[in-house]
């Protein structure tokens, strides 16, 4: 499923147009990824948690030359399921 996707089915289940959910689904990405930027959690209930964290930096190796690089530190977006979304995955 991608945006325009969910965007058709969200208009479907709630009698909107295909457009003004499209921008419903654009705005709620688009807030949580400002969210995520600011270093904020978002936890939306029965769905689950996106967390910020962040990985050191940190030394690696090229696997075509076995020279070693650095790897600078980062930030990357994780996502745990709430015990609803677990429990449909899993029966």
């Amino acid at each position: 499923m991608n945006n325009s996707d969910l965007a058709d089915t969200i208009a479907a289940a709630h009698g909107l147009t295909k457009a003004d959910a499209r921008k419903l689904v654009d705005g709620v990405f688009a807030e949580i990824a400002a969210a995520a930027a600011k270093g904020d959690e978002i936890a939306l209930n029965g769905f689950g948690k996106f967390k910020v964290k962040e990985t050191p930096a940190r030394e690696g190796r090229n696997p075509s030359t076995g020279a070693t690089i650095q790897i600078a530190a980062a930030k990357k977006l994780t996502f745990a399921p709430a015990k609803a979304v677990k429990d449909k995955l899993n029966g």
